[in-house]
């Protein structure tokens, strides 16, 4: 029976809103980390993305600046445990915790299982996969997180040509963050968004309109089109808000209905 109306919380008690909120972006001067690290700006949080590039940070800081959102400007490699250290002693001296991490660090090499070498493999795992846990591993023993959002891909489910070491994190990314989740529960949520075919800058002449690939992905999705990185956004202000206060240990799939498409 449902329950009485006295019963109910009202939905204002877990709003969809990261306003308020800090948020760090790993990966988030590029392609869906930026799109994210935007969309949090626009929704009022705190947000620091961070890479590998020092220009890279800085236009994507000015961006979250130009939407009256705080930012610092941090550059950072998740194969260095210090310089994750050096990040989370920045964001926590100038906001005094962080409540959100998105992981999406970018590697990717385009070999087969006979071909890729011992340093394809060893460096897409050690960004992909080991960097997510470490960057994990760091932020929660140290700046009450309550949120932590890793980029799948469809990949972990998909068999992608020449995509086998990327395949792999991928797949270990859906395993981590299920077991993060358990581990780290009840106080930090840790949920995965899997995007399907998203354009971005590394992936704009590949889904162009009218090429083979485009015409292929977009004949099976349900939708009718390649994903935009905003696309994937949108899940993440949902899984970053108190509005997805009990998810948890999910693979959120955003691919337009790609998966449970038939032929």
């Amino acid at each position: 029976m449902p329950a009485e109306d006295s019963d109910r919380a009202p939905f204002t008690d877990h709003p969809l809103t990261v306003d308020g909120k800090t948020a760090v972006v790993v990966g988030g001067t590029s392609g869906i980390g930026r799109a994210i690290a935007l969309a949090f700006a626009e929704e009022g949080a705190n947000v620091v993305p961070t890479s590998r590039s020092a220009e890279r940070v800085g236009t994507a800081a000015e961006e979250i600046r130009e939407r009256g959102a705080e930012t610092l400007e941090v550059t950072c490699d998740v194969t260095d445990r210090d310089a994750i250290e050096s990040l989370a002693d920045a964001v926590v001296d100038r906001f005094g915790g962080v409540d959100i991490l998105v992981n999406s660090p970018s590697a990717i090499a385009r070999s087969t299982v006979s071909e890729v070498t011992e340093s394809e493999w060893a460096h897409v795992l050690d960004v992909q996969l080991t960097g997510v846990h470490r960057t994990v591993q760091t932020f929660v023993n140290r700046t009450g997180l309550e949120s932590v959002i890793n980029i799948s891909s469809l990949s972990s489910e998909l068999a992608i040509p020449e995509l086998v070491a990327y395949s792999t994190a991928k797949g270990g990314i859906d395993g981590y963050t299920r077991a993060a989740a358990k581990d780290l529960g009840p106080d930090v949520r840790v949920n995965a968004i899997q995007p399907g075919f998203i354009a971005t800058a590394q992936t704009a002449d590949a889904y162009a309109e009218g090429t083979e690939r485009y015409e292929r992905v977009t004949g099976r999705t349900m939708s009718g089109r390649i994903g935009r990185p905003e696309d994937i956004a949108g899940a993440a202000v949902y899984l970053a808000s108190d509005a997805a206060s009990y998810v948890t240990g999910e693979i959120v799939r955003v691919d337009g209905g790609f998966i449970p498409s038939t032929f």
